[in-house]
């Protein structure tokens, strides 16, 4: 409990360091605007399932084999299904925990859109769902997301 407490707090850490991070260059005055684009050429799409208790987190792992664009989409939860959850992207450990990549992490609800985007060279990389908080006690939470990669 304790050690998922602490990847609870380094997540949230994360998401903080990103979060200012995103808010500085938003504020740096410029007047352009950029688009999230999806994935193109290729595209595989990875669906993975699973569960998150109070207070928890869930892992999977992926492989990319070409680099490109990822996009990644937390489609569901239940039975609370407007809950705002931890997503991050990482790197397997050694330990067989996800270590997130810098900026690789948000919170968000459930939706049809992708919430986090960006590109990845060839590897084997990881997709979390956290708790942060937000999931009733005594309740198990099921969640799908998406990985789709070029």
């Amino acid at each position: 409990m304790r050690c998922e407490r602490l990847r609870t707090v380094q997540f949230v850490g994360a998401v903080a360091l990103a979060a200012s991070t995103a808010f500085a260059a938003a504020c740096g005055g410029g007047s352009s605007s950029s688009n999230v684009t999806a994935p193109t050429g290729t595209v595989t799409t990875d669906t993975f399932t699973g569960t998150v208790q109070v207070g928890g987190i869930d892992s999977h792992n992926f492989t990319v084999a070409v680099a490109g664009s990822v996009s990644i989409t937390l489609v569901s939860t239940s039975p609370q299904t407007t809950l705002t959850m931890g997503l991050g992207i990482g790197t397997p450990s050694s330990t067989g925990t996800c270590s997130f990549l810098s900026g690789g992490t948000t919170l968000t609800p459930a939706g049809s859109t992708a919430q986090l985007t960006g590109t990845l060279n060839a590897g084997t990389y990881c997709v979390a769902v956290v708790d942060q908080g937000n999931i009733a006690p005594g309740v198990t939470l099921s969640y799908t997301v998406t990985v789709a990669h070029t």
